[in-house]
């Protein structure tokens, strides 16, 4: 597998310098971070860690209680599927919310922490469970296209329901597990928009997908192909 640098490298060579280097997460049960209690969606945090601040969430310092439960950290809090459908009104009756959380199959953790760091501070993809970036829509193509490169399932790239960090994190940990090779496209839930960028979106790799996609990314169309190339100049504004 190749390092962090060397995919930094590569992203940089096949997107353009602009593109920001993907945060990997993972847990464990030691943090790599300090981090202060974050009020309300934890997404806002997650602002330092792609400036390239370590970040660290336990169930202490994650406010939101759908977060923690989507992190594995608490059982489901009692008022969640009364909240998303009667409040934010995100589904249709409070059963729907609870059919959809059987089915997400969300695993309580034994780790107390998760981990951010952009790859480009690591020296290792050793032990992480996924890849999150955040990408405009262009860059999105091409990540997609390189998901799908070598993968003709139906689900090479899934978009589902949920929260952003159910959306991003817990489907691609989810995946980790049972090594999968589904990638998720995501951050559509509108709690979630106003902590990224009004034209960015998320993509998340598992890290039982991310074996592959770093064998393939130097023979797939992102490597010097003149329809991507015209992509590429208008990413970097050219």
């Amino acid at each position: 597998m190749i390092s962090p640098s060397e995919l930094t490298q590569k992203l940089s060579a096949y997107f353009g310098k602009s593109i920001e280097p993907p945060l990997a997460f993972w847990r464990s049960n030691k943090p790599i971070a300090d981090t202060e209690k974050i009020g309300g969606c934890f997404f806002k945090g997650l602002k330092e860690a792609r400036k390239g601040h370590p970040l660290t969430l336990t169930a202490a310092n994650v406010g939101c209680g759908g977060g923690k439960f989507y992190l594995g950290f608490t059982e489901m809090p009692e008022y969640v599927p009364e909240f998303v459908s009667l409040k934010e009104r995100y589904k249709r009756t409070p059963d729907d919310v609870e059919s959809f959380i059987v089915n997400k199959n969300v695993q309580r953790t034994s780790h107390k922490c998760l981990n951010f760091n952009r790859i480009d501070k690591m020296n290792t993809f050793e032990g992480i469970e996924g890849l999150l970036f955040f990408a405009e829509p262009d860059v999105l193509s091409g990540l997609c296209g390189w998901a799908f490169y070598d993968n003709n399932d139906n689900d090479a790239v899934v978009t589902q329901f949920g929260s952003g960090c159910s959306a991003m994190i817990t489907s691609a940990i989810n995946e980790n597990m049972c090594g999968g090779s589904s990638c998720f496209l995501g951050l559509f839930d509108p709690s979630v928009r106003l902590h990224v960028g009004a034209n960015e979106l998320g993509f998340s790799i598992p890290a039982s997908r991310l074996c592959t996609m770093l064998e393939t990314i130097d023979a797939c169309f992102l490597n010097d192909s003149p329809a991507w190339n015209r992509v590429k100049e208008r990413i970097n504004g050219e």
